[in-house]
């Protein structure tokens, strides 16, 4: 595959805002990744100066194309490929999303007791 016709859903892999190739042809898909206010399809060819607006889980994105890259490479190298450009409101939105994202685990000494206070609690049950 030649470097002028790369694939949107592979370019924005390659440069790490998604995890899968999967997941940003489905992006595209389903209205994600849009240029100029218009959806676009995840086979459209990437060219530089390109401008697209990425909503992900995580974030809203707004990049300028500086380069083409077709193979995964390590974040340091992807972010020479791409410009952010997302508007100050935007930036602020995303951080907003990541102070209240929610990991999965439990606060200590919140919920559950532990073996000591279970075998306490089922003395004091007992004992009625």
């Amino acid at each position: 595959m030649s470097a002028e016709k790369l694939r949107l859903d592979k370019y924005l892999w390659a440069i790490r805002i998604f995890k899968t190739r999967t997941q940003a042809a489905a992006a595209c898909d389903t209205g994600k990744v849009k240029m100029n206010g218009a959806a676009v399809k995840a086979a459209r060819a990437v060219g530089i100066g390109d401008v697209y607006e990425i909503k992900t889980e995580a974030k809203r994105w707004k990049i300028e194309v500086t380069g083409l890259l077709a193979n995964r490479v390590q974040y340091t190298e992807a972010i020479k490929y791409y410009v952010d450009v997302t508007p100050e409101d935007d930036q602020q939105f995303n951080q907003r999303i990541a102070a209240s994202f929610h990991t999965g685990k439990r606060p200590s000494k919140i919920g559950r007791p532990t073996k000591k206070e279970r075998r306490d609690l089922d003395d004091f049950m007992q004992e009625d």
